[in-house]
């Protein structure tokens, strides 16, 4: 075993420590290769534990939440990948709510509208997890996940605890600061309003899962939106025409188009999705496609939203 791996089973134990761990079934593509070592750890301390370890080694690490947003390479990761599984959510006064980055969004929706916390509910059906949602600022409609924080810990690449409040984590459309200091995030503290009903607040979640069922291809596997819309202040967008990466991909005459086993959703075009039979190069080389063709129509060079994770 790698120095890594037996520091890892020495802490946590052999069963815990998955080696060679076939990742594609721990994303929402369905696609990538292995994980040269994976490890799923049940809460903060866990996740620290493993960083520390995987400092020691001198060797990389890849976080992992619920696997959407995200394009792991057929040839998988290097290093370890952690994937944290277990978390709690906690009220914190009555205006704040305190959920660990391992909770998924869905799983803090539920949380929330049960004890009639307000604020979440219009959430309900974000993929992955509320680490991820911070670390890409997930937005939904036109509001940001950030807008509801309040401060989150972190932890930074050399081991220091810290807590960022809101307004020093840089947020902005698609982005977080921890795209830029490779933090990571342990727990995050939400903004909400208590005392509203569950009845109400579970007719506001209701409304945006049918919203999603509408709009967006769930039955395939997909990431989500692979492109992120332009910005009107720094691209040129063609007149009459809205600032939507998938009305540019639809109108350069790629909705539906195919590669391999990789498509273009015919609901969505900036949703590509598996037919079953993709690989991580298949779908990357449509996403290019994509971008090329619409640069090459009408000038805008479309910025990736999905995360692309190994070697390509």
């Amino acid at each position: 075993m790698s120095t890594l791996t037996t520091a890892l089973v020495t802490a946590f134990g052999a069963e815990r420590v998955k080696i060679d761990a076939p990742l594609a079934p721990l994303t929402t593509f369905k696609v990538g290769g292995p994980a040269d070592v994976l490890f799923e750890p049940v809460n903060a301390d866990e996740i620290l534990r493993a960083l520390a370890i995987a400092r020691a080694a001198g060797q990389p690490v890849t976080m992992l939440g619920g696997g959407s947003n995200v394009l792991v390479s057929d040839r998988g990761l290097r290093g370890l990948v952690i994937r944290p599984r277990e978390g709690t959510v906690n009220a914190v006064g009555v205006r704040l709510v305190r959920a660990d980055a391992a909770i998924t969004i869905n799983g803090l929706v539920r949380w929330t509208i049960n004890r009639g916390f307000a604020g979440l509910e219009a959430w309900a059906g974000t993929p992955g997890t509320v680490g991820g949602a911070i670390f890409g600022n997930a937005h939904w409609k036109r509001s940001n996940i950030g807008d509801l924080v309040e401060s989150v810990r972190l932890v930074k690449p050399n081991g220091t605890l810290l807590q960022a409040p809101a307004d020093r984590m840089e947020f902005a459309y698609d982005y977080s600061r921890l795209k830029r200091t490779g933090e990571i995030a342990l727990w995050v503290a939400f903004r909400v309003t208590p005392g509203g009903d569950p009845a109400a607040l579970r007719l506001v979640a209701r409304e945006s899962l049918s919203f999603r069922k509408q709009t967006q291809p769930l039955e395939s596997p997909s990431a989500g939106c692979i492109f992120m819309n332009p910005d009107p202040s720094r691209d040129r967008i063609p007149d009459g025409m809205p600032p939507s990466a998938g009305a540019l991909v639809d109108r350069a005459g790629l909705k539906g188009a195919v590669v391999a086993g990789a498509r273009v959703s015919p609901a969505h075009a900036n949703f590509v999705i598996n037919d079953g039979t993709a690989t991580a190069a298949d779908i990357k080389r449509l996403i290019e496609q994509c971008r090329s063709a619409v640069k090459d129509r009408f000038g805008v060079t479309l910025r990736d939203e999905i995360i692309s994770l190994g070697e390509f």
